[in-house]
């Protein structure tokens, strides 16, 4: 686009796969802030530090606008949900639990012993090898 100028809109919010992860861990919207909030209830008592969920944006309505990209994702909210569903938070933004073709669902149903043979494989289709 040579000479073409692509400007952004002030709207624009950082692709995420939040409402997947949730509805692939079966955790009705309504619901999240109450499992992060027993999640940490021990931690909070034993570190003896306060955790406000409703400031980190667990509260069900800004998680909804969170979803739908209305208002921007903060790396707290990021790390508590991955706890909450299972995952790590580079699979909050970057993966679609949802896509069953994707690549790492396919690697989640391939048992724990086959998976150092499996990256062999992938990693002969990279250097053109057979691992």
């Amino acid at each position: 686009m040579v000479g073409k100028t692509v400007h952004m809109s002030h709207t624009t919010r950082p692709a995420h796969y939040l409402r997947q992860w949730r509805e692939h861990a079966a955790i009705p919207l309504t619901q999240v802030k109450e499992r992060a909030a027993a999640l940490f209830d021990d931690r909070v008592v034993a570190e003896g530090e306060e955790v406000d969920l409703g400031k980190i944006g667990l509260s069900h309505s800004t998680l909804s606008r969170i979803e739908t990209f209305k208002v921007p994702y903060n790396q707290a909210l990021l790390e508590i949900l991955a706890e909450v569903y299972g995952t790590d938070v580079p699979s909050l933004i970057m993966r679609n639990p949802a896509d069953p073709d994707g690549l790492w669902s396919i690697y989640d149903q391939i048992p724990a012993a086959n998976r150092p043979t499996a990256l062999r494989v992938l990693s002969g289709f990279k250097t053109g090898t057979d691992g």
